[in-house]
């Protein structure tokens, strides 16, 4: 809205110029998302509080965290807010990529309430049932990678597969983006909201992997630096740096009311959207392979899951790890919470920077 409110404003004005610039918007997407986050912050944790919408803590989990019950949760609400307002602020609302990934983050968040809501209603941990829960989020996927498909044949979308290291093989999907697309949002929500467990720990992941992604989407963007780079070029995904702008402040200002001891959670619908709003903006960019190493802590957490489900049902009930998800394992090793959410960052941020090293390497 001010982009096109500001810009025109530099045919009088030379100054209002610099609100062409997508560098410029990006910022003030982050600051306004910041500023959002520590403005609406305490009073929805005091909204929450009044209505007792609280946090319910699985019995079989860790004995240490039923301290927490009854912490405000739905604070995703705060994050989805803090991240769309700047971006419908800042942005070009006339870039389909924008709408995409808004509309994601929006929908996938609207999942998540749901589930959150009927938890504070039946006054138990379990929400949606999980076949329902995964049935809407297929959904809401297939209808991204149509959508995908139509942007494709329209030739507003590349529908070849750029693979890392590979420059002279690029093959071309077709119909089976469609799958593709679907495997990676669906996956990618569910492994932040399995990372959801700790203080600070998802939350903290996501600012970690938004930062390298908005990195990452403006170079696709960038007709000189992706071309030096020998990555693929996605003119449209410029104007997206500006919501991963604003995804990167929504996620830093959430930390400060989530870290340890936590004020508030994000619930599902946080860790939902968040979830697939990674994957959305690492589809857009055409560096969905990369999502494995941008967002490597929540693939081994969702990875730890897998494996100790099917070995238990394979072994007959014996298990590879203490507790899954993996943060739960080391907790009941003896780690403090601190330790795990720390040690696991600093991990995110390696497997961050070895993303853009490999842009680098090729």
């Amino acid at each position: 809205m001010l982009y096109w409110l500001l810009v025109p404003l530099r045919y009088e004005w030379s100054f209002f110029n610099i609100f062409r610039y997508i560098t410029v918007r990006t910022a003030l997407a982050g600051i306004t998302a910041l500023f959002l986050s520590f403005l609406l912050g305490p009073t929805l944790i005091k909204l929450l509080k009044k209505n007792q919408i609280g946090q319910e803590i699985r019995a079989e989990g860790p004995h240490s965290h039923q301290a927490k019950k009854g912490t405000p949760s739905m604070g995703g609400l705060l994050i989805l807010g803090a991240t769309l307002i700047p971006t419908l602020l800042w942005g070009n609302l006339g870039n389909s990529y924008v709408w995409l990934g808004m509309g994601t983050m929006f929908f996938f968040g609207l999942v998540g309430f749901l589930d959150d809501y009927l938890k504070f209603k039946k006054k138990r941990s379990l929400g949606l049932i999980a076949r329902n829960k995964f049935v809407l989020q297929f959904i809401l996927a297939a209808v991204f990678a149509l959508i995908i498909m139509a942007l494709g044949f329209l030739g507003e979308f590349k529908l070849q597969l750029y693979l890392p290291f590979i420059k002279n093989w690029v093959p071309y999907l077709g119909w089976l983006y469609v799958p593709w697309i679907i495997f990676f949002l669906v996956g990618s929500s569910n492994a932040v909201n399995l990372a959801d467990g700790l203080d600070g720990l998802a939350i903290g992941l996501t600012l970690i992997s938004a930062t390298a992604l908005t990195a990452l989407t403006y170079i696709a963007g960038h007709k000189i630096f992706s071309g030096y780079l020998g990555i693929a070029q996605v003119p449209q995904a410029a104007e997206l740096t500006v919501f991963g702008g604003a995804l990167t402040g929504a996620c830093l200002g959430f930390l400060w009311f989530n870290s340890h001891p936590a004020q508030i959670f994000m619930g599902d619908v946080g860790a939902l959207s968040l979830g697939a709003t990674l994957a959305a903006i690492a589809i857009l960019i055409k560096q969905e392979l990369l999502l494995f190493t941008v967002a490597g802590v929540f693939i081994l957490e969702l990875l730890s899951v897998v494996l100790q489900v099917g070995y238990f049902k394979l072994s007959g009930g014996k298990r590879i790890f203490k507790m899954a998800p993996l943060h739960h394992h080391f907790e009941l090793l003896g780690w403090p919470e601190e330790k795990v959410v720390i040690r696991f960052w600093i991990l995110g941020i390696i497997f961050a920077l070895f993303s853009l090293a490999t842009v680098k390497l090729r």
